[in-house]
Order: structure tokens, then C-alpha cells, then sequence
């Protein structure tokens, strides 16, 4: 299964007592990013979310916003923040001490400042609103992946259509393959006779040019196995599951025995083909960038 990292979803939910939006948008990304925006009342479901972004996702960079708003009557008490309220009182006071001021309007000053009150949350409340939450996450996760899986579904088409070139390609290069050998072979015949006439004839020099030479002839294990990485390229798109990292591998795997093959060819009329063959495949690492 082909995934593209690149994915967006949107959920809406209203009832009598609140309101909840969701956005999420997702990136490409070598790892598992999450940034996540949301009321301080559930600060405490981070990890929890995250969990479900890492099993839901798997990777990509991940931007979710959760907009949640309660439409029930503010019932919640509210108490003075004793400590904090305390502390601030005589360290002013001892200023005002300190200095010869008035301290009359000091209590008054620290009652303005918000941390001075803490507002008693209803837990039960709290769950019950998050369950909706909860339920909104899954369905924008769920759109997401959707919209991923679409994406994914195109990206799969334009590879296939990559490899399908570098097979023609490979086929192309086969078909001239005879004709690069008995180039390569006549100048090997060449250098021998140079070789042999020469009155400086050196055997060491006659034998390391046939070997270089021999070796050059001989590309029948690159194409075989091409042909091999290929076919495992295909197979691995139409797998069920996510692919992205063994692609990547396969597609290095192409890319030395295509390097192999333009490296031995020493045939310019080959070499056209080993270059069309690098771009399509540099064509297929662009777009495996962006595959989960």
C-alpha cells in the first residue's frame, strides 16, 4: 500500500453543551512530528494522542489543531490562590516596608492579577467532554488517512510508470548489447595488435589490458539483477502495507546496478540509455520522499 505523507483532514461536531473543530495536516517528514494545540483541559490526553497519531500516521510531520468550546453555563467555583496570594502580600508588603510607602492598595493590586484565583474543574464533566473529542480525533485521523491513501494512489501510478521506463530502457540496452560487445571486442583487437608489434612489448601491460578488458565485456549479472530489483519495486507497491523505507532501499539497489552498467559499457550509444535510466530514477527517490 502506497501512502503519500502529504494528507489534511476536518471534522466539525456540535451538540447541546459544545462545539468542537478539528484540523489536521500532515507533512513530509523522516520521523513521527507531532504539534498539537488545544485547550488546557486536556493537556493531560497529550500522550494518549500522540500514541494514537504514531499508530494511526506512522510518520510524516503532523500539525493538529483542536478547537473546543463549551456551550454549558460556567458552574465552576471559584478559590483564592492562597500560597501564591500569600507570597506575593509580603514580599510587597516588605517593599512598601522597605521604602516608606503606603501598602493600603497592595491586597487589592494582587486580587487583580489572574493567577490570584484557581477555578475547581469538574473532572466527570471534563471525561464526558472529552469522549466527544475523542470521537472527533478518530474521524479527522480516519480523513486523513483518506486523503493520504488518494494521494498514495497517484504517487503509485507515476512510479510504476517510471520503473515501466527503466525496464524499456533495460530492455533497449539488451537489444544492443551484441553490438557493444563486438565494439569492444574489436578494440580489444586493436590494443592486442598494437600490443603484439610492439618491440617494447610488455606482458604485464597485455595482460592487464585483457582483463580490463574481459571484464568490461560482461554485464549480464547487472541486467539479471535489475531486472530483479525491478520486479521486487512493483511488488513492493502493491503491497498491503506501508512501503516507503523498503522502497527507498530498493531504489539504491537499482541505482548501483544502473552506475555498474553505465561504468562497464564503454559504448557511447549505451550510455545514452544508462543516463535516461538515472533520471527516471532519480525521478522515483523525489517521490519516495514524500511516501509513509
Amino acid at each position: 500500500m502506497v501512502k503519500s505523507m502529504t494528507g489534511f483532514g476536518r471534522v466539525v461536531l456540535e451538540t447541546e453543551e459544545l462545539s468542537v473543530q478539528i484540523e489536521l495536516k500532515t507533512l513530509n517528514s523522516k520521523f513521527l512530528d507531532s504539534n498539537i494545540k488545544m485547550s488546557y483541559l486536556f493537556f493531560d490526553k497529550e500522550i494518549e494522542i500522540k500514541n494514537l497519531l504514531n499508530k494511526k500516521l506512522e510518520r510524516g510531520k503532523v500539525n493538529l489543531n483542536i478547537n473546543y468550546v463549551s456551550k454549558k453555563p460556567d458552574t465552576n467555583k471559584m478559590q483564592v490562590n492562597f500560597p501564591l496570594v500569600s507570597n506575593y502580600f509580603k514580599e510587597l508588603k516588605k517593599s512598601a516596608d522597605e521604602l516608606g510607602t503606603n501598602d493600603s492598595d497592595i491586597f487589592r493590586m494582587i486580587m487583580q492579577m489572574p493567577d490570584a484565583y484557581i477555578k475547581e474543574q469538574d473532572q466527570d464533566a471534563i471525561e464526558k467532554d472529552w469522549k466527544v473529542v475523542a470521537d472527533a480525533l478518530n474521524q479527522v485521523i480516519e480523513k486523513c488517512t483518506q486523503f493520504r491513501m488518494h494521494e498514495g494512489e497517484i504517487l503509485k501510478n507515476e512510479l510504476s510508470g517510471y520503473i515501466d521506463s527503466i525496464r524499456t530502457l533495460l530492455k533497449k540496452i539488451e537489444e544492443l548489447d551484441p553490438d557493444r560487445i563486438k565494439h569492444v571486442r574489436e578494440r580489444l583487437q586493436r590494443q592486442v595488435n598494437d600490443l603484439v608489434s610492439n618491440e617494447n612489448f610488455d606482458q604485464n601491460r597485455f595482460e592487464q589490458e585483457l582483463i580490463y578488458y574481459i571484464e568490461k565485456l560482461d554485464i549480464s549479472e547487472e541486467k539479471v539483477r535489475l531486472n530483479k530489483h525491478l520486479d521486487l519495486f512493483q511488488t513492493t507497491l502493491e503491497s498491503k502495507t506501508s512501503s516507503g523505507k523498503k522502497l527507498t532501499f530498493i531504489s539504491q539497489e537499482i541505482g548501483r546496478e544502473i552506475n555498474t552498467i553505465g561504468a562497464k559499457a564503454n559504448f557511447a550509444e549505451l550510455q545514452k540509455y544508462v543516463v535516461d535510466m538515472k533520471d527516471f530514477l532519480e525521478k522515483i527517490k523525489e517521490q519516495l520522499f514524500n511516501i509513509v
